[in-house]
């Protein structure tokens, strides 16, 4: 199976945690994009999603899904959702799309979260890819300074700006053994929205796309 292949797998595996009459949260990026083509097929069946990204919600428009803004719902039954890595806990690392902030937040008032991914993206030891951390823009400089003092060789992602309006500082050079603890420290320096590690709420299923189909992991 190709990349390709398996992020479709994983996307036609995780209707299965669609309940009928639900509100899906839906993430961001190429594998949450394969979900989203397959929610439509079964749209009938749900009530609507809430979007964690401009282009999400345009996507999920395109298929006449209705996109809900998270104020004006209850209850999120299940969030979907793909990753930049995942260990065997299930802690993530997200915000490769950018979309970091509306993921967090999305991931956070839902019952489930469901991350979709390729086997690729199942590691020992989170940090290879760089941590994508939200900064408003006047911190900037400061939170590289931070950055720097916990090991992190900060890069600003050059030309983009988030759905918030802010920049995104990618922390390389980072091993990250206590995703928990470096997500709460970070959290916690001035200037950060947020960050790319999602382990004080992670996953409660990772599904991995593989050669031989789809692999089910859920959390410890």
């Amino acid at each position: 199976m190709t990349k390709d292949e398996m992020k479709k797998a994983v996307a036609l595996a995780a209707l299965d945690y669609v309940t009928v009459g639900a509100i899906v949260g839906v993430g961001t990026g190429s594998t949450a994009n394969f979900f989203i083509d397959a929610l439509a097929g079964i749209k009938h069946k749900i009530e609507g999603t809430v979007a964690s990204s401009i282009a999400t919600a345009e996507r999920l428009k395109g298929h006449g899904i209705p996109v809900f803004d998270l104020n004006a719902v209850n209850d999120i039954a299940v969030y979907v959702d793909g990753a930049d890595e995942s260990n065997r806990y299930l802690h993530l690392i997200k915000g490769g799309g950018g979309a970091l902030t509306r993921e967090k937040i999305a991931a956070a008032a839902s019952r489930k979260f469901v991350c979709i991914a390729d086997e690729s993206k199942l590691v020992d030891v989170l940090g290879k890819f760089p941590l994508p951390i939200e900064v408003i823009p006047m911190a900037r400089s400061y939170v590289a300074r931070e950055l720097v003092k916990l090991g992190g060789k900060p890069v600003l992602r050059d030309g983009y700006t988030t759905d918030n309006g802010n920049l995104i500082i990618d922390a390389h050079n980072l091993t990250i053994m206590e995703p928990a603890k470096l997500e709460a420290q970070l959290n916690n320096i001035p200037g950060i929205v947020t960050n790319g590690l999602f382990a004080l709420r992670p996953a409660d299923v990772l599904l991995l796309g593989h050669e031989g189909g789809v692999r089910t992991l859920t959390g410890r």
